[in-house]
């Protein structure tokens, strides 16, 4: 727990300067790290066309909501999943009428590049010794949708044994992936995106259609605290836009939910908003 207010502690103050950079006619977004890499490249597209500078500040879909909401600045929020917009909707954070879905994600397991320790299964998780990671699942995107498989697929024991293996639990999607880049731990449950990110040191393993709890997806919207609604509006129609999604095709992002359900079952639900057990929230603590 130490850990993750330390994290949150260092965001805020990371984001108080990012709104003494700013100035008038800038703007602010708040994202998950899930959407990282291609959003980078869409948002200097963006600055590129509409003039103006575009400030981002990444970390788990939790920690910048909170950061948002403390600061009571953000022109946009974009969050990892589905399940953090839903918080954000029901605490009034968002203008719900104004989502966007941008792209689809799917849980996986991610191993180091070769795969040495010879994970080819969500059950090769519970061997003795293995080093486990997932992000921390109270805000964390990925973390959420970890703890959901280790619930759907695991029973009372297994989830023991599991659980043993878990050495860590980190603050955003790029840190559960960059603790696997380095070798830090053996494997992660992460989302299948991961390998895209780093192929040269990841190696994703799909999980079995049953398996997969949900397909996620990254969505978008204006937020409450927008000094410029239309612009704001604009951002996120930019997001969603054909262009963007060309950029988030090149970094492995799913784009639609007929190419989800590659790696699912037809009935496999899309979105939604998980409810964290009690006993994962105690050990997030």
């Amino acid at each position: 727990m130490k850990e993750l207010l330390n994290g949150l502690m260092a965001a805020v103050i990371l984001c108080g300067f990012l709104f003494e950079d700013a100035g008038a006619g800038d703007f602010l977004i708040f994202a998950g790290a899930a959407s990282k890499p291609p959003t980078e490249e869409v948002i200097r597209t963006y600055q590129g066309k509409e003039g103006g500078r575009v400030l981002a500040t990444f970390g788990g879909s939790g920690f910048v909501l909170s950061q948002m909401k403390l600061a009571r600045k953000g022109d946009v929020y974009f969050p990892g999943s589905s399940d953090f917009m839903e918080k954000a909707r029901k605490e009034g954070v968002v203008y719900a009428e104004t989502e966007k879905i941008v792209a689809y994600v799917v849980p996986a397991i991610n191993v180091q590049r070769g795969n040495p320790r010879q994970i080819r299964s969500l059950r090769d998780l519970l061997k003795p010794g293995l080093r486990l990671a997932i992000a921390e699942p109270t805000n964390v995107c990925v973390g959420t949708y970890a703890v959901e498989v280790v619930e759907r697929n695991f029973n009372l024991q297994e989830r023991e044994i599991f659980r043993k293996n878990l050495v860590t639990m980190v603050e955003s999607c790029e840190k559960t992936a960059n603790i696997l880049s380095l070798k830090g731990v053996d494997a992660v449950l992460g989302w299948e995106v991961f390998e895209s990110w780093d192929p040269e040191r990841i190696e994703r393993i799909l999980l079995k259609p049953e398996e997969v709890p949900r397909i996620g997806y990254i969505p978008a919207a204006v937020a409450r605290f927008a000094e410029d609604r239309g612009r704001a509006e604009r951002f996120v129609n930019f997001l969603a836009s054909p262009e963007s999604q060309t950029v988030f095709r090149r970094h492995g992002y799913l784009m639609s939910v007929q190419e989800a359900r590659r790696h699912t079952l037809p009935t496999t639900p899309v979105g939604g908003e998980y409810v964290l057990p009690e006993s994962w929230k105690r050990k997030a603590r």
